[in-house]
């Protein structure tokens, strides 16, 4: 426990490193998929429900969105048989986000239902779409601003990422089987940020297996742009996950709220 909460004030200070927050000219969408079940992370509901720091998992991620400048549409889409997701929004509602029920097998499937509502919606072809993992509850406001700022004036797009902090091994049975050169190596995150056309074309191209956005525009011999993030920015996948993320949003609402005391 000590150990986590001293990552968690490590985790607070990066977060509290100022990025630009100037105004955005470009409009943008954001399809945030939220069909999965969390088997991973052991729990008897979805993990995008777990309660944290007093709300539900999605609605941090969320709520990173709901104010940014330049947001015109947000689609959350989620399982057909999901009973929670309404309840959840009445009682922390988020104006800008619309849901869709039709959330796939794979992350992949779930994502080109989202672009196909932003479509059934007017959003055109050269519209910028962010696409960012509900499970992604750490996301700041200030590293989504960071990814737009970068890609609204590419021809591409890119993706948050952070650079292989570690040494990499590879694996036969249990045992290293070598270690792998992590120069020039990235650890993938979102959002992911391409126009809706070049992206649900990728899609359809390169089928639902693939794990990201990027990997499809890659495909398409595309090279996104890698935008540095920050190591907060991680998918909440097992049950020590939930603790840490858990323990930095506390320490959020705590650095927060003494702020707001100095500023009185």
């Amino acid at each position: 426990m000590l150990i986590l909460e001293w990552i968690s004030h490590i985790f607070i200070y990066a977060y509290s490193i100022p990025f630009p927050m100037n105004a955005i000219d470009d409009k943008f969408h954001v399809v945030i998929p939220c069909a999965g079940n969390g088997s991973r992370a052991g729990l008897s509901a979805p993990k995008q429900y777990a309660l944290l720091a007093g709300k539900p998992l999605v609605v941090h991620t969320l709520e990173a969105f709901s104010k940014l400048p330049g947001l015109a549409m947000g689609v959350l889409v989620v399982s057909p048989d999901d009973s929670l997701i309404h309840d959840i929004l009445n009682k922390w509602p988020q104006p800008h986000m619309s849901i869709s029920p039709t959330g796939g097998l794979t992350r992949a499937q779930s994502v080109m239902a989202g672009l196909k509502a932003l479509e059934w919606h007017g959003v055109s072809p050269e519209e910028w779409v962010l696409v960012h993992d509900a499970a992604r509850c750490l996301i700041t406001q200030e590293l989504i601003l960071r990814l737009v700022k970068a890609c609204c004036s590419d021809d591409v797009g890119g993706l948050l990422a952070l650079a292989l902090p570690d040494t990499l091994k590879t694996e036969i049975n249990g045992r290293v089987e070598t270690t792998v050169d992590r120069s020039g190596k990235w650890l993938a995150q979102t959002p992911q940020m391409f126009k809706l056309g070049m992206l649900m074309k990728a899609l359809l191209h390169v089928g639902d297996k693939v794990t990201d956005e990027s990997s499809a525009i890659e495909a398409m011999g595309f090279s996104p742009i890698l935008v540095p993030s920050a190591s907060f920015n991680f998918k909440v996948t097992y049950a020590e996950d939930m603790q840490l993320a858990q323990n930095i949003l506390l320490s959020r609402s705590d650095h927060q709220h003494s702020q707001s005391i100095t500023n009185e």
